[in-house]
């Protein structure tokens, strides 16, 4: 994990806040949309919505305004894409919302036709159960050389990551270190299986991160964040507390093969920021 690399701005891709309870009449903007206002407004910072769902666009529309958004901010795009989860929303808006089995087959059809979009030297045709393309032109391509780093979001070991293995370039899963350490096995295990080094392809998590340094408040907020979890499981495994203990929690997944580290839940202060960056990123240089 390189504190160098840890410049990423993501947004999410839903319509309505995702999380379990929130009030559906917050602002939810779209991810999109946003990542290109974000791309006009930044110099250096790269961006990504994490993750884009499937189901809400067709792949050769998402693949344009990736490539759009990617000249827009001067190659500092990370492309990324899941097989859609948000049931609700599918509901709200009048969008199908397919099985597991669909979504995932879905996943896998869009994918080869983003990947082949980004790289064809002319028209792409494609014909498959859920998409079809007809000599589909494709200009501009994305700024970035051969295109912007496609992550397959989830850890879906039978197909998402097999889906990765063929055609992404960046894994992101969530789980504990031993559980992270078992889905890069499984991603390898793939990537043989299509003639591919698995070292092509980027390790990275996303976990809450929380800088605390009262330690009974960080006790308060591990018992929250870990519910299910042991007083040994919370220590071990959650990234809640001291810039002692984030480190160590980073070096474990580290230990395993993570290569990046997405944090997640950590609030709008730029202080806190700067301490992560000062405190925690910085051992990593």
């Amino acid at each position: 994990m390189d504190a160098g690399r840890c410049r990423n701005l993501w947004v999410y891709d839903h319509f309505v806040p995702p999380l379990a309870g929130a009030d559906e009449a917050l602002d939810c903007f779209e991810g999109w949309s946003l990542l290109g206002g974000l791309a006009a407004s930044t110099d250096r910072i790269r961006l990504g919505n994490l993750v884009t769902g499937n189901t809400y666009r067709n792949p050769a529309l998402l693949a344009k305004v990736a490539a759009t958004v990617d000249q827009m901010s001067g190659g500092r795009l990370e492309f990324t894409i899941g097989a859609g989860w948000h049931q609700r929303e599918h509901e709200a808006y009048g969008w199908d919302f397919p099985s597991m089995k669909e979504r995932s087959d879905r996943l896998e059809e869009a994918c080869a036709i983003i990947k082949s979009l980004f790289t064809s030297d002319g028209p792409v045709s494609y014909t498959g159960r859920y998409y079809r393309l007809v000599n589909a032109p494709f200009a501009p391509k994305c700024a970035q050389t051969p295109h912007a780093p496609i992550m397959v979001g989830g850890g879906g070991e039978k197909r998402t990551l097999r889906t990765l293995a063929r055609y992404g370039d960046v894994m992101n899963v969530s789980g504990s270190p031993e559980q992270v350490a078992h889905k890069i096995e499984v991603l390898a295990k793939h990537c043989a299986d299509q003639g591919r080094n698995t070292a092509e392809i980027t390790k990275t998590i996303m976990i809450p991160v929380a800088l605390v340094d009262d330690p009974e408040r960080a006790r308060r907020f591990q018992e929250a964040y870990g519910a299910n979890m042991s007083g040994e499981e919370r220590e071990q495994n959650l990234a809640v507390g001291s810039a002692e203990q984030i480190r160590g929690v980073f070096e474990r997944y580290r230990a395993v093969g993570v290569q990046g580290v997405i944090m997640s839940g950590i609030p709008m202060n730029p202080r806190l920021y700067r301490r992560l960056s000062d405190e925690v990123l910085a051992a990593f240089d």
